[in-house]
């Protein structure tokens, strides 16, 4: 297996983090390897780093890869929304990192099914392990049901519109492959309000795959689980790479770092209710135009970050 793997925010990550020798860490999304790489070698000699991936294929893949670390790195299969049992007595003194999405490789692997220009089933499956394919949503699911995750989970303008477009082929002949239903999608589309710079079966794409592996209901878990594995001073560094990803986020850690539930026009808090982290980024930080050119997949990224505070702070 060849892997060309560049992680995105990489030097972002690393200030975010400053990985030290003696610190534990964890890369909720391990993938390939390219951030964890980067945050074992800075925090040698003695940092350790637990990572966690459902594709069993890239945890194998990195396993391999890293293991000149030794006992420095150790990974563990799963989703990154099971962080509290799958990192249950390893504590987070460096902080943990989850770089959301799909990454470039499994974009490029055609028997993935993730790719709209490239034939292959329609799968889209992280877990390969799991029931639902997006050969089940595409091929059985109804009309309404359609709509409402291509509207939702796409933001896609047109989501009626390319539903009917799919219940009416499927009537005909079971829906194979992403490259016929890509160009479902964009038939359904009229050509004057394709996007610009993008596949007009992008969004579609997308909101399928979210629905497959229940990434925005996933996130949500992990949000909580991950800042509570957190010891005082470390952080949590998540990337994500579409609005509503972003806003998960975004709305999770400020009302973290402030649940006060008093009405604003209290002249003070009554409630009692104090925040245990602080917000790192007030706005997200995203990729320099310089990385944007090397890497065009950078472009979406956003990064927030948050700290632990220490108890009763």
């Amino acid at each position: 297996m060849k892997v060309l793997h560049v992680p995105v925010l990489s030097q972002e990550v690393i200030t975010a983090l400053n990985p030290v020798s003696g610190k534990n860490y964890i890369d909720a999304t391990l993938g390939f390897g390219g951030h964890s790489e980067i945050i074992l070698e800075r925090s040698e000699p003695t940092g350790l780093l637990l990572g966690i991936d459902q594709d069993k294929d890239a945890l194998s893949y990195t396993s391999e890869r890293l293991e000149p670390y030794g006992e420095r790195f150790y990974t563990k299969f799963g989703n990154f929304s099971e962080i509290a049992e799958i990192a249950a007595g390893f504590p987070v003194t460096g902080g943990i990192l989850a770089d959301i999405g799909v990454s470039s490789v499994q974009l490029d692997e055609a028997e993935r099914g993730f790719s709209f220009t490239r034939t292959g089933p329609l799968d889209m499956r992280m877990d390969r392990s799991q029931s639902l394919t997006a050969d089940e949503i595409v091929n059985t699911w109804e009309k309404p049901e359609l709509a409402k995750i291509i509207r939702e989970y796409g933001e896609e303008r047109f989501a009626g519109r390319i539903a009917h477009t799919i219940v009416e082929t499927k009537a005909k002949k079971h829906i194979e492959t992403t490259t016929e239903l890509a160009e479902i999608v964009s038939g359904a589309i009229p050509r004057k309000f394709w996007p610009k710079g993008i596949h007009p079966a992008t969004r579609t794409f997308q909101a399928l795959r979210i629905a497959v592996n229940d990434e925005l209901g996933a996130l949500k878990r992990f949000l909580p689980a991950a800042t509570d594995l957190l010891q005082p001073g470390a952080r949590l560094v998540v990337i994500t790479f579409h609005s509503l990803e972003d806003r998960i986020v975004k709305d999770f850690m400020r009302e973290r770092a402030n649940p006060c539930t008093c009405p604003p026009q209290f002249p003070k808090c009554v409630c009692e209710l104090v925040g245990d982290i602080k917000l790192i980024t007030k706005k997200p930080i995203m990729a320099t135009a310089e990385e944007i050119n090397q890497n065009p997949r950078s472009r979406s990224a956003k990064m927030r970050v948050i700290e632990k505070l220490k108890s009763n702070s």
